[in-house]
Order: structure tokens, then sequence, then C-alpha cells
């Protein structure tokens, strides 16, 4: 027998590549995916290039990095990486974007993106309420009853929808690129002096994917996966750049074309409430009622499966650490949780979700910068701490701004937003986290530095 040494094994084939691509394009890329480049396009219109500029630099390049910020400083989980910054920060920030990635918006949001898709377009307006109650019920139900014997749904049925997904699309593109040639009617300059206000809303729209989040939740998924390979540390940052390059490069492209899509469907509709019922119109104006339904059903099975592998993991996570209340009285729990919720609908579900990750975001961002520049600064408990620490104030500030209207018309919480409007820089357009970003590597550094001195 040849024994194959760590050193061979270090070096991957393109199809072990081209494995690991697809199997984080497939944890990546959603239903949710789908609707969020959609309606930006229909937002943004003719400024639709410089918003999915922007749109992409926070979709694609800061889930890549937060994958590499995981690689470099070889962190087991979000939590390692942000330990450094302090138990009870690490503890927080863990929960927090866990309780977001699952529980409190995406398994919710599972239900309501299939309703507004397969369902919403079809029925009376009067009609969504109850609806939605209906099917969300039915949803769940079916959710519970498949997650209850922890199966391998998720993963079987997974491996079939993500190349009718793909090919799905692309002939959604042919047709209305090709085909109809809507492409050739949209312009590439911005209109004057609205070119930088749709790269900012671009940027902030991709908060909504949560790939960022989420990157530093799979990535440890790709880094195990390596080891698997046999990959040594030494080699596996480049590794990650080379999967994460091959996936979110394909992701960047069918985000593109889904923000172009959006913005040419106004040439035969006006713009939608959600991106559910804006795709769904798309698709019935290139492919008919049949193409819909199509797509309804391919949006159905995604999302169940990804509910399925939400709340399992919720409640296999939970039941570990509770083990006395055990894995299916907490699976119930957060399923009817989640049941709940999503009867605010897709359009509240959005509102309600952007101030929780216009806090978690500014934190993950630094995170992953302190986690890039490990060799440079390395994991120095003093830089982490003051770094985190300046930059969770702009992240409260954000979490004010974006309340929903009748929670932010609170007395005290309406004077802090509008001392914050006419005070912090970038406060207005929800990048004031970027000069307190430079502020607290500056003042970490020059505190590390001093401390350093005075030591020696």
């Amino acid at each position: 027998m040849t024994t194959i040494t760590t050193e061979n094994q270090s070096k991957l084939s393109f199809k072990q590549y081209l494995i690991l691509a697809s199997l984080l394009f497939g944890l990546f890329f959603g239903a949710g995916n789908l609707i969020f480049p959609i309606h930006l396009g229909q937002i943004a219109g003719h400024n639709w290039l410089p918003a999915a500029i922007g749109f992409l630099l926070s979709a694609i390049l800061l889930p890549l990095f937060a994958i590499l910020a995981l690689s470099i400083t070889q962190s087991n989980s979000m939590y390692d990486l942000a330990l450094p910054a302090g138990k009870f920060f690490a503890i927080g920030f863990l929960v927090l974007t866990h309780a977001s990635l699952g529980l409190l918006i995406a398994a919710p949001r599972t239900a309501t993106v299939t309703f507004s898709m397969g369902v919403q377009p079809f029925i009376p307006k009067a009609w969504a309420t109850p609806a939605l109650l209906i099917f969300s019920l039915f949803f769940f139900a079916l959710t519970f009853g498949l997650a209850y014997h922890e199966g391998s749904v998720t993963k079987n049925v997974g491996k079939v929808l993500n190349p009718i997904f793909i090919l799905l699309m692309v002939f959604l593109f042919v047709v209305a690129f090709l085909l109809y040639g809507d492409i050739r009617g949209l312009p590439l300059m911005p209109k004057p002096g609205q070119g930088t206000g749709s790269l900012i809303n671009g940027f902030l729209q991709g908060y909504n994917t949560m790939d960022a989040l989420a990157g530093l939740g799979f990535g440890v998924t790709i880094i195990t996966a390596l080891k698997a390979f046999g990959q040594s540390s030494r080699d596996r940052s480049w590794s990650v750049a080379k999967v994460g390059g091959l996936t979110m490069g394909f992701e960047a492209l069918i985000y593109t074309f889904l923000i172009a899509l959006g913005a040419a469907s106004l040439s035969f509709t006006k713009a939608s409430a959600d991106g559910g019922t804006a795709f769904t119109i798309i698709m019935r104006h290139y492919t008919g009622i049949m193409g819909a339904g199509v797509l309804a059903a391919l949006t159905f099975l995604a999302c169940l499966t990804t509910a399925i592998g939400l709340l399992t993991s919720l409640a296999q996570d939970l039941s570990r650490q509770l083990p006395k209340i055990g894995y299916h009285k907490i699976l119930l729990t957060a399923t009817t949780i989640a049941f709940l919720i999503a009867n605010f609908g897709l359009e509240k579900i959005i509102e309600y979700s952007a101030p929780l990750l216009s806090f978690l975001y500014p934190l993950a961002i630094t995170l992953i910068l302190l986690g890039l520049l490990k060799p440079l600064l390395g994991t120095k408990t003093l830089i982490y701490r003051v770094t985190t620490g300046i930059v969770l104030i702009p992240a409260l500030l954000d979490f004010i701004h974006t309340l929903p209207k009748p929670l932010l018309s609170w007395a005290p919480l309406t004077t802090i937003d509008q001392w914050s409007l006419h005070t912090i820089p970038l406060y207005q357009v929800g990048l004031d986290f970027v000069p307190f970003l430079i502020i607290g590597l500056i003042l970490s550094l020059l505190l590390n530095y001093g401390k350093k001195a005075l030591t020696n």
C-alpha cells in the first residue's frame, strides 16, 4: 500500500477545487440570494451598475474575506475569531449572529419568500394575510416533520436543486438578454450625481443576503474539508482563496445579471414591494405561467430544505448545551417561533431585520479586517478590544437609525438619531462605522506601542 504524504495532498487537483467550490456555493446560495439583487435592480433603475458594484462589495468580497480571516487566524469558529476581543463579546456575537442567520430572520424568511414567489401573485390581495397563515402553518409543520428524525433530506434534495436552479436562471438570462435583447436598453452610466448614492445603497442592500455573517459560519466547513484533503496550515489560506474565488466569481456573475434583470423589468412592470413578487412577475413575462410554476416549485423545495437545515442545526446545538430539554422540544419551540415571525410577512421581516444586521455588520467587518491583518498585528487583546469597543458606538447608532418608524418615533431615540445625523460623518448613508474603525485601529496601535515601550 502506498502512503500519500501531506506534502503531496497539499496540492489539490482542479476537480477537488471544483468540488469545494460547489459545496461553498450550495451553502451560500438560496432563494434569498435571488430576491434581493432583483429588487435592488428595480430600485436602482438607470443607476443599476454602481448599485451592482456596491452590492458585490458587501455580498461577494466580504464573505470571501470572512473565510480568509478564519483560515489566516486558524479559527475553529467565529467564536474563536472574536475571542481576542473578550469572552463576553465573543459569546454575544456568536449568539446574535446565529440567531439572525437562523431563528429570527433566515428561517422565517424561507416561508415568506416561498409564499411571495409561489402563492401571493396568484391570489387576490385581500386574501394575503389568511393565506400566509395557512401556508406558513403547512410549511413549518412539514419542516418539523422532516426534521424530527434528523435525517439527510436537506443534503439529498440540495444536490438536485442547485443544478436545476442554475439551469433555470441561465435559461432566464438567455431569454431576457439574448432573445428579447432587453440588456441593450440598459445604460451603463448612472444619472448625474446619483452614482455614489446608488453604490452605497447597493453596499448596504448586500447586508440582506447575510453572506458575510454566513461566511464566518460556513468558512469553517471549507477549512475542515481542506484539512480532510491533507492541506497543511501553510497552504490552506491560498487554497481557501482559490475556492472562494471560484465560488464568489460565479456568484458575482449571477448577482450582476439579476440586478440587470431587475432594472430591465421596469420596461414592462413597476417596482414591486419585494424581490419575491418581482421575480415571479419577471418569470411570467418571459416564460409564461409554466415557468413561474416551475420557479415556485423549486423555491418551495429550496426553502424547505434550508428551513430544515437551519432549525435542525439550531436544535442540535442547543440540545448539546441543554440536554435535559432535548432535541425535539427545542425543535418544536424553534419551529413555532419561526412560524409566528413568518406571519409578519416578507416585507416586515426585511424591515425589522435591518436594525440587527446594521448592528452586526460593522462588528463582523471589524473582526474580518483584524483577522486578515493577523500577520502584521497578531491577535493582541488590546488591539481587538479597543477597536471593537470603538466600533460598537456606530453599530449601536446604526441599530437605532434603521429601526422601523413606529419604534424610532420614541423621543429619546429620535433625539439620538437627529444628533447623530448632524454630528457624525457618513451616518446618514450608513457608513459611519468606517471612520470609527480607522480611529479604533490607529488608537489601539498607539496604545499597544505605548504599552510595549513602557514594558521595555
